[in-house]
Order: structure tokens, then sequence, then C-alpha cells
């Protein structure tokens, strides 16, 4: 394969080094920052056998290559762009310079909750052993595992142990990556999150009881009462102590002589931090996340399959803009209040979008003639059903048009069906086939069955549409 020559087309087809602002390269795509994207040839990059499929979000320009052919064409077009060495980090800096405000939240967001995500998926799933252990009737009639082997009782407890820590600490995992999203010393953020979850507060599970009972603690200072109340498995209380914690440690780094700062510093910012995040911004922001999750719960359990349809349907369409990357942190507090909230149901309803690409993409497998399309739809197919979707929304489905519309088609009806029976998800995860282990016990055959129905509902309406556009084009 001439690598310098495949670059050399790919940088004509964008418009000319001129048009390139920044560049980097992930596992199977260039990401570029273009000047003007209205000016790139898209027909002669579609035209090319090795572009398996192009997109833009988030202020790039994606190329989907990939894995190993990705790596060769990026040296050589960064030598005729002139560009130097950049990190994705670096050309997503300068992506979002083009992005407009909600944008510019959601990819924040993404950032904060991304790097804490296989801390997460590793609780989540560990949770899900656990229930696996305890959950009755699963195995074995009338039992669980535990009552019928005893012996397998403090494996169980163990296995808790170790799946609430992450849920438990949450604060201090959101703490350091946030502050750090935010300009500020991550050390710092983590030091907020441990104050927000220390021993000697009331425990954050227990404070509903606690109000109910009359008997929350106070911290008595100057004739004012502060609540002594921690905010365990808590998401927007240390989101904004964090923000607010950054901004006054820059500002005081900014002010305080250099040789008090590293004592200062620090002292102000975690001092006054914690005081506003004890007497105003925690408990505003507990009730302000208490009514989002109950909302969502509400209007989860509220419209049914209904709203499981709609969302479904939505969801692909979501992922395009790059605001389904906004649904972590919600996922996050579904996960981390799953005593009231029973999980995620946002997982499974992702899954069976993943699913219904992947079924779409496999079904222009089927009908397609031309060779590369074949061989981007049987790659990119399968990656969908594994949870990976950018190759076959991109690169197949939406360039197609028809099978898109069979997929949303099949998401739609395949999120009904899971909406209907309840199935959430106690972890997250790959959201397709590997899903499995991440949905709550009880359900998993829901979450399969849902599957199956989504999978033949998009293959089939794909077939379809595939066929009538095939005969258009032929009485065209």
């Amino acid at each position: 394969m001439n690598y310098t020559s495949i670059a050399k087309e790919i940088l004509s087809a964008i418009g000319g080094k001129e048009n390139v602002d920044a560049a980097a390269h992930c596992a199977t795509r260039l990401r570029l920052v273009l000047n003007n994207e209205e000016i790139v040839d898209q027909t002669k990059l579609d035209g090319m056998d090795v572009v398996k499929g192009t997109f833009s979000t988030g202020g790039q320009y994606q190329i989907i290559l990939g894995s190993g052919t990705v790596n060769e064409v990026y040296k050589e077009f960064a030598k005729l762009s002139g560009q130097s060495e950049m990190s994705t980090k670096d050309v997503s800096k300068a992506g979002a310079k083009k992005m407009n405000p909600l944008q510019r939240f959601v990819k924040m967001l993404s950032d904060i909750f991304v790097p804490i995500i296989p801390a997460i998926v590793a609780g989540g799933l560990l949770m899900g052993l656990n229930n696996l252990l305890t959950a009755q009737d699963f195995f074995i009639e009338g039992k669980s595992l535990i009552e019928a082997y005893p012996e397998m009782a403090d494996l169980a407890a163990l296995i808790n142990t170790f799946a609430n820590a992450a849920f438990v600490f949450l604060p201090i995992l959101i703490g350091f990556s946030a502050t750090q999203r935010f300009g500020g010393n991550p050390y710092l953020g983590a030091a907020l999150g441990m104050l927000m979850v220390h021993p000697d507060l009331l425990n954050g599970y227990g404070y509903a009881d606690a109000v109910a009972k009359g008997e929350v603690p106070f911290w008595k200072i100057l004739g004012f009462e502060i609540e002594k109340v921690g905010y365990q498995g808590s998401v927007l209380p240390v989101l904004v102590s964090s923000f607010i914690l950054a901004k006054i440690e820059t500002f005081l780094r900014r002010r305080v002589p250099s040789f008090l700062d590293n004592l200062v510093t620090p002292l102000l910012s975690i001092f006054i931090t914690g005081v506003l995040t004890f007497t105003l911004v925690g408990p505003f922001t507990r009730s302000a996340g208490n009514l989002l999750t109950d909302g969502l719960v509400w209007l989860y359990d509220t419209t049914g399959f209904v709203g499981g349809a709609i969302f479904g349907l939505l969801y692909a369409p979501i992922v395009i803009t790059g605001m389904h990357h906004s649904f972590i942190a919600v996922e996050t507090q579904l996960l981390a209040d799953m005593a009231k909230t029973g999980g995620s149901f946002i997982f499974p309803i992702a899954a069976m979008s993943n699913v219904a690409q992947g079924a779409a993409t496999l079904a222009v497998l089927l009908l397609a003639r031309d060779a590369k399309v074949k061989g981007t739809a049987s790659a990119a197919g399968i990656s969908a059903l594994l949870g990976i979707t950018e190759p076959a929304m991109f690169g197949v489905n939406l360039k197609l048009k028809y099978p898109f519309i069979g997929a949303i088609s099949g998401a739609a009806v395949g999120s009904a069906f899971v909406a209907l029976f309840k199935v959430k998800a106690i972890a997250l995860g790959a959201a397709g086939l590997p899903g499995i282990i991440s949905i709550k016990p009880g359900t998993i055959t829901f979450y399969i069955v849902g599957m199956a129905i989504t999978f033949a509902v998009a293959f089939l309406v794909t077939i379809v549409l595939g066929k009538r556009d095939a005969k258009k084009q032929k009485t065209n």
C-alpha cells in the first residue's frame, strides 16, 4: 500500500494543507480540525478504497482508515500538511473552539466522566456478580446460591464490599477528574471529595431517614447550623464544588506571593470551598440532583414502552450530535443511587440502538454489490453488535440513508420491549451483545429477547427499504 499516495489524495480531497488547522489519529481514524469543512470533496473521499467512512463531530472531521493503516497514513499526512506531532487531546482542544456552548458543555461532561468509567464499570460488574450469588430463583428454585451453599456467603460479602467502593467514594473520583478538567490541582479535588465522604459525617445514603426522624447532626458555628452530612454516591454537588475549588485556586495562585503559594493557596482553597460546599452548594445541588434523578425515573416508569420507543428512535440521532456523552453523568447518578432507581434504563436502550445499527449494516452486506461496501459493512456490522457503532453508522448507514431508517426502526421496537419489561443495567459496559453481564439479574432474558427483536426488525426493514431503493434506481 502506497501510504504517501493515499495521504496526498486525502489532503487534496479535504482542501489542501491550508485547510488543515490540526491533525492527529486514534486507533482507527484520522482526526482533523479543518478551517472549512464545506470545501471537502466528499465524493472523492468516498471513492477511495482505503477510506471506510467519514463523519464530523465535536469540531473534528474524522476519516476512518482502520487500525495499522491509519498510523502509516498519518505519518505521511503530517509531513505533507506541515503538521507537528499532536495528541488526540490537542486536536480535541482545537476542535472545541468550533463548538457552540451546548456542545462545549457536553464535551466538558465527557472529559470528566470518561476517565472514571473503568472504575464504575468494575464496581458495577462486581455488583452484578454479587447479585447473581444472592438472587433467589436465578439458579435454584426458591433459593439463592449463598442460601444453598452457605460457605459462599463471605465470598459474596467480599465482592459486595469491592463493588460498592467506587460508588461510596464516587466524589473522590469525580473531584479528581473534574478539578483537573477545570484547571485546578486534581489532588486538591480528590481531597475535596474525601472531605465530602468523611466517616465523621452522616452517611449520605441515610440522610432521608435522618430527616424523617429529625436526627440530622449539625455543626453549630457562630449561631449558624450547618448540616453534618456526607455526599456518598452524589454527582452534582461534587461537580459544582470542584468548579469552585479550581477557580478559587487559580485566583489565589495569581495573587499570592510565590514564597507563600504552596502554604496559603491549598489551605484557603480547600477551606473556602469546603465551607461553601456544606452551607450552600451541597444542600442546593443535592436537592437538584434528586429532582433530576426522580424526574427521569418517573418519566421512564410513567411513559413505559411508549417512552422507551421514542428514546430508542432518537438515540442514534442524538449520537450523531455527540449529545449522548451527557448521558454518562446521568447514568452515573442512576447507578450510584441504585437502591432507589433500580439501575440505569439508558444502557439497555443504548444497547438496542447499537444492535440495530449492526443489524442494518449486515443487511447492507447481503444487499450490496460493491466490494468496498461489502468489506466495510462486514467489519462495521460486527463492531456495532459489540458496542462500537461509528464505523457502521457513519461508514455505511448514514451514507446510504435507508439502513439508518431501518436501524432506528429496530431500535424503537426493541427499546419499547425492554422498557415494557423494566430492563435496567447495574453497570456500565459495552452496550451491545457483551452488555448481558451489565444487566440486572431477573431481566437478562428480556434483554436478550429485546436484542433479538431489535436485530430482526432492523434487518428486515433495511432489506425491504434496500430492495425498494434498488428498484427506484433501476427505474431512473
